[in-house]
């Protein structure tokens, strides 16, 4: 009998249970269509679930109370509501409205898995296509100049090659990521970027300071990391074509398909074309290169065994370039008739991510980069190959979450130039072999504090090992206030082709005064992220204050000799700090702003063979910067209206001795002016003006009437010294003074369609 009761006790007690649960379902969209893989969270239950391949959700067993669910995704701003649980509730449609913030919502680049910005021990900056939308660009590259403290340098004035600097620090100090890997580096990093369609971007990550603990050598000023789309998440089909006003051309087409329910793929076509000689400052030579270029990216999605995810995509670029007098043709390559500067360029890449298991995953990228090219009458001919492998693995115990990789990374470059001469002078291909191991912990201490420590091993068969560490701390008062201060140490392998565009135009000698050592650097960096909600809207602030030292940082001298560049460690140090500052206010009635600010000092201290010190500054950065976008929306009328621009306060650029061009240039600003209509059935026009009040630089060439500094010519004497009657000061020529495109006020118009 006793047994009985008990049972039909026990009977109650569970019927009572269930009878108290209850299950939640809905829908999550965005832009009119479901939202794939958003994270669904229920607090303070703690239970988390990923919306499926439709944009559906289910969260089951739930008790009956009050919660609050919140929802975040890439690209959108997140969503958080309270919720009552009283059984089943299901059909949730919510709506998510894009993001279109510096602040963005979610980030891989600082611990290498997805993660809110505000929950990231790592600041990150995250742009998304809607913001480069605002002052549109036919690649990457262009796009980049709309991101604080970021500067992407044009180096030669002849063939517009150009580099990536963050925080004043030049090009080869900025590490470039494709989907996290770094497929855009050493021979790439001066003309792989022009070559990465806006259309396949996803998102871009931007973090300030080394991160070589995570992504090895060139991580030592800071990363970008370009994510790519994938066909899961993007319309049918998308077209985006745009013409200047000066013959630029430029068309953008996407397309998805699906073979069945586990694989689809995405299909990008990039086509850019400018072939008008023009010539505003009147000094015979092009003011911007002519340019034929194709992109083809496919990029294919896979799903396998308890819904893992896998990713294979591809892509190639062929472009050819030229810019010089505006008499030159092809057949003059090579020769010292006419001076142009010619570049073909062929490159292939292979990206592929493979989930093993829950908690392990294989990255694997390769490329292969074929640049045949002429500076004047010097050929300039180079091929790389980069692998990469990499193995991760990621745990959470209790409060730690532990990252740890085996990545490796094999480099092949050779080049007709002294960077690949062996000491006989004969052709000596550069072979580096990068392997290594990392391990990353982040614990979360309690509610508001969390600390990441960080330790990378490489063995570099040139250089021997390196160490890397890392240590971060993030606390947050409360949801809207965080602060994170980081310190570590970045590195950097000798690749002498990216240390100066200069080196190949053909205008100097390249001179390597000692076997060059890799260099480091140590970073510390405070950063605090916040938002401020009123009843007109918010605010966004993210302010960081950092300082950079480097050890072993490799110098070209440019001045001891005219015609010379010579190439060596630098004796002292080198400092880059300063203060960077991101805002962004959005306003119910339409408006919104988002503004960016720098103060930075960039220098070197050499000593000289007597060990005084010398305080030089660093070329190309400039103390103070900005970047604002002022939006105003009339959406009942499908209008958009966007100012952008850039300031660029003065800096110092790379003069000769007695030279008649200012040292540094004048403060000055690039501003842009777009409308944007959108129609229904997915049509949107737009238009503008780019450099509103068109802005020039001044002498951007010493010399153009003379490239080849020919002797018995105009400025120097048969024995090919300077004649002291037309050339008193020994002038050569000289590309590389450029602080601003040659190219003055331009209108654009454009149309995009897309289906859903």
């Amino acid at each position: 009998m006793r047994t009985t009761v008990s049972f039909l006790i026990a009977c109650f007690l569970t019927n009572s249970a269930f009878a108290q649960q209850g299950k939640i379902s809905g829908t999550v969209t965005g832009n009119g269509k479901a939202i794939i893989a958003a994270t669904v969270v229920l607090k303070p239950l703690g239970s988390t679930v990923m919306t499926d391949s439709t944009g559906h959700f289910h969260i089951t067993n739930v008790p009956f109370g009050n919660y609050i669910i919140e929802i975040s995704a890439v690209n959108f701003t997140g969503y958080a509501s309270t919720l009552s649980v009283k059984g089943n509730i299901s059909l949730l449609n919510i709506s998510l409205t894009e993001a279109n913030s510096i602040m963005g919502e979610v980030v891989v680049s600082g611990t290498m898995k997805p993660v809110s910005k505000m929950d990231s021990p790592i600041p990150v900056e995250v742009y998304s296509p809607t913001y480069f939308k605002k002052n549109p660009s036919p690649n990457i590259f262009e796009s980049l100049q709309m991101v604080n403290g970021v500067q992407p340098q044009l180096n030669c004035n002849v063939c517009n090659t150009g580099d990536i600097h963050i925080n004043g620090m030049e090009g080869p100090y900025t590490m470039i990521l494709i989907d996290g890997m770094p497929i855009v580096s050493s021979l790439s990093t001066v003309y792989g970027l022009a070559g990465i369609p806006n259309s396949m971007v996803k998102r871009v990550e931007v973090v300030k300071g080394p991160a070589s603990t995570l992504y090895g050598s060139e991580a030592v000023g800071g990363l970008i990391n370009i994510i790519t789309k994938d066909a899961a998440g993007s319309d049918k089909v998308r077209v985006d074509l745009s013409a200047t006003s000066v013959g630029e051309y430029n068309a953008d087409v996407t397309a998805k398909f699906k073979l069945d329910k586990k694989i689809s793929s995405l299909l990008g076509i990039n086509y850019f074309n400018y072939q008008q000689l023009r010539d505003i400052n009147k000094d015979n030579f092009t003011d911007v290169t002519l340019q034929n270029r194709i992109s083809v990216f496919n990029k294919w999605s896979f799903k396998h065994k308890s819904n893992l995810q896998s990713s294979l995509a591809l892509r190639y670029v062929n472009e050819n370039r030229w810019g010089g007098e505006l008499q030159w043709k092809p057949e003059f390559k090579g020769t010292d008739s006419v001076y142009g500067e010619s570049i073909n360029t062929n490159r292939v890449e292979l990206i592929s991510t493979v989930a093993l298991s829950a908690n392990v995953t294989a990255d694997i990228s390769y490329n292969y980069h074929l640049q045949d090219s002429y500076y004047g009458r010097i050929k300039y001919y180079a091929s790389q190959q980069v692998a990469f492998a990499q193995l991760r693995w990621n745990k959470t115990w209790g409060r730690h979450d532990v990252l740890m990789g085996i990545p490796f990374r094999y480099t092949f470059y050779d080049d007709n130039s002294p960077a690949t001469a062996d000491v006989n002078g004969s052709n000596k291909p550069a072979h580096a072999w990068l392997p290594g191991i990392f391990v990353q912990d982040q614990f979360t201490v309690n509610e508001k504090l969390t600390t990441l420590l960080g330790l990378r091993y490489d063995y570099n068969n040139e250089h021997g090992s390196i160490v890397t560490p890392r240590l971060s701390f993030k606390f947050a008062s409360n949801k809207n206030n965080t602060f994170r201060l980081s310190a570590g140490n970045g590195f950097r392998v000798v690749n002498l082709f990216t240390e100066d565009h200069a080196a190949l135009t053909g205008a100097r000698e390249v001179v390597i005064a000692s076997a060059l050592k890799p260099e480091k650097s140590w970073n510390v960096n405070l950063n605090y992220t916040g938002f401020v909600t009123h009843k007109k809207g918010y605010v966004g602030i993210d302010a960081s204050v950092f300082y950079t030292r480097f050890s072993n940082k490799i110098v070209a001298d440019f001045i001891t000799e005219p015609n010379k560049i010579i190439y060596d460690n630098l004796r002292g140090y080198a400092i880059s700090r300063g203060v960077t500052l991101n805002t962004d206010f959005s306003f119910t009635n339409g408006i919104k702003i988002i503004a960016g600010a720098t103060w930075m000092d960039v220098f070197s201290m050499d000593k000289d063979a007597n060990g005084v010190k010398t305080k030089v500054p660093q070329l190309f950065a400039p103390k103070i910067s900005g970047t604002f976008a002022v939006s105003y929306s009339m959406k009942k009328a499908g209008l958009a209206f966007d100012l952008t621009g850039k300031v660029n306060g003065p800096m110092y650029l790379p003069v000769v001795p007695n030279d008649y061009r200012p040292e540094k240039s004048p403060l000055y600003s690039i501003i842009n002016f777009q409308l944007t209509k959108t129609f229904k059935k997915g049509f949107e026009l737009y238009g503008g003006i780019k450099n509103l009040f068109n802005f020039l630089p001044a002498d951007p060439l010493l010399h153009p009437d003379d490239p080849f500094d020919r002797p018995g010519g105009k400025y120097f004497d048969s024995n090919g010294a300077a004649r002291p009657d037309t050339n008193p000061h020994g002038y050569v020529f000289d590309p590389s003074y450029n602080y601003a495109p040659v190219q003055g006020a331009k209108g654009f118009i454009g149309i995009r369609w897309f289906i859903r």
